[in-house]
């Protein structure tokens, strides 16, 4: 150990003088020697030339000075230290959130240049879509000249608007023609062989799930519709304004269809034998899409745009005839459309209260209609007349909106909400309800449905999916696992039921 002949302490830098021998501090004896000229110990000439260096290990900690050694200094040198490293820290601290804060805007900033984009696109498609329209009816003067799509509006003579409040004969003929043979089978149908019985519903699970169908944003399915000749196939109608048709088997998307400006309320198939498919929207934004697949550019084109109504469309139902096609709309009409010349054929004086749901006998000579006064309008569809006007009784329910109507297949019942959390089955033939099905109290209803066989019915709302046995009223199943269910389809031979519900579809049934 060294020290220092001035400060007599450990030195930092030490040299040794040459020519006495002593160990100095650097620092000190180099400001000596400045002032002096000599050795501070023995007198002689010093240079700084004669001074050299000892080389220390690095490694080795000085010591600490004696004045260090006592307890209160060493409490004090350790106050110092932890000091030193909590405004360490703590600048660390500023150095982070400064850097989060930096981050955060970045991201921030992709983000809103993401949703620019994402809009600017939107914009551009909706922009070429509103072109695509625009060349395509140009010069147009009847559908079957080509697959253009064809404006149909009240005002439009071109597009075939009748000159009087009433069906033309032959479409009349063709109703009753139907309506006669459809009675006449529907009373000795039984189920098919294989059809689903009340026990395996009972055994009904979440089999298999669809996911992120549609846009995000906005999210959501309002609708769902199942091919009958190609199983497997569904369209469902969203929040995002787009038709979408998806095959199961494949797992793929087939045609994302374009052309509503807001959301899609409906969706349906006009399917029939020896004729094309036809895939039909209609919207909140007063319209309804017609598309047809074409084989030339194997994508589906649009045929036709059904703009008759000056309000949100609130119902869309393909005429057992398969030619005609019926809409109904919060403006108080309701309207009939012919499919093959892409015309309109009826629209209805308005009624007093607005319609907020529409179905068709299965016989295709009534129409249902539901209105926010909680009254269900029955009109023949021959006649525009209203055959009938039912409400439940005002003593057990406050004034409720029927969103939802459903037909048996029999032709004898009619499924529609009697309340704010309950179904009731109407008997046509009396005019009365034959049974009421109270739901939970929270249950809001969004859907109901009666199967093909009109042996089952379900219930779908903001609680999930009932199934109830026809008759019996037995409830059969219940899924609450699937929430805010918007829309359900029974599926072949009611083997299957399949549910909207947010941006996906669920299909319930026996597991494999």
């Amino acid at each position: 150990m060294f020290f220092c002949g001035i400060s007599g302490e450990p030195p930092q830098d030490p040299v040794v003088s040459s020519k006495s021998g002593h160990v100095y501090e650097r620092r000190l004896i180099l400001k000596y020697i400045n002032d002096n000229g000599t050795d501070p110990l023995t007198g002689e000439k010093l240079e700084e030339s004669d001074l050299l260096t000892i080389k220390a290990d690095p490694k080795a900690a000085p010591p600490r000075p004696p004045t260090a050694s006592s307890i209160p200094i060493l409490l004090q040198t350790l106050q110092n230290e932890w000091d030193a490293l909590v405004l360490e820290t703590f600048a660390l601290k500023q150095q982070y959130n400064s850097t989060r804060q930096e981050l955060s805007y970045a991201l921030y900033a992709q983000d809103a240049a993401s949703r620019v984009i994402a809009r600017l696109i939107r914009e551009r498609d909706a922009a070429r879509e509103a072109l695509a329209n625009v060349k395509a009816s140009m010069g147009v003067t009847s559908a079957s000249a080509n697959s253009a799509d064809v404006e149909m509006t009240e005002e439009d003579g071109t597009a075939g608007s009748p000159q009087e409040n009433a069906l033309p004969k032959d479409i009349i003929d063709a109703i009753e023609k139907t309506q006669q043979v459809l009675s006449g089978t529907r009373k000795k149908r039984k189920p098919p062989a294989g059809y689903t019985s009340a026990a395996d519903v009972k055994n009904f699970t979440s089999k298999h799930t669809i996911p992120s169908l549609h846009s995000p944003s906005p999210a959501g399915i309002t609708s769902i519709a199942l091919s009958q000749l190609s199983p497997g196939q569904f369209l469902t109608g969203g929040n995002d304004k787009v038709v979408q048709l998806y095959d199961r088997g494949t797992d793929k998307v087939l045609a994302s269809l374009k052309g509503h400006t807001k959301r899609v309320n409906h969706v349906a198939f006009r399917e029939h034998e020896g004729d094309p498919t036809l895939v039909l929207s209609a919207g909140a934004d007063k319209i309804a899409k017609v598309w047809s697949y074409d084989t030339a550019s194997s994508e589906y084109q649009p045929r036709a745009t059904i703009r008759t109504h000056k309000s949100d469309l609130t119902g869309l139902a393909v005429h057992p005839i398969s030619t005609l096609v019926a809409l109904s709309s919060l403006d108080r009409t309701y309207s009939l459309h012919e499919l093959s010349g892409f015309t309109q054929v009826y629209q209805s004086t308005p009624f007093e209260d607005p319609f907020t749901a529409l179905s068709i006998h299965p016989d295709g000579t009534l129409l249902a209609l539901g209105t926010p006064t909680s009254k269900i309008q029955i009109c023949d569809i021959r006649t525009g007349d209203v055959a009938a006007s039912i409400s439940p009784p005002e003593a057990t329910t406050g004034p409720f909106t029927i969103n939802t109507l459903s037909f048996s297949e029999n032709g004898y019942h009619l499924l529609a909400p009697d309340g704010l959390s309950s179904v009731a089955i109407w008997d046509l033939r009396k005019m009365k309800v034959a049974h009421s099905i109270p739901l939970d109290d929270s249950f809001k209803v969004n859907r109901v449905l009666y199967d093909w066989s009109a042996q089952y019915l379900g219930v779908a709302g903001n609680e999930g999916v009932r199934l109830y046995a026809h008759k019996s009223w037995e409830e059969l199943a219940r899924f609450d696992d699937v929430s805010d269910v918007t829309d359900i389809a029974f599926g072949e031979l009611g083997k299957e039921i399949w549910a909207t519900s947010g941006r996906e579809v669920r299909i319930l049934g026996l597991s494999e």
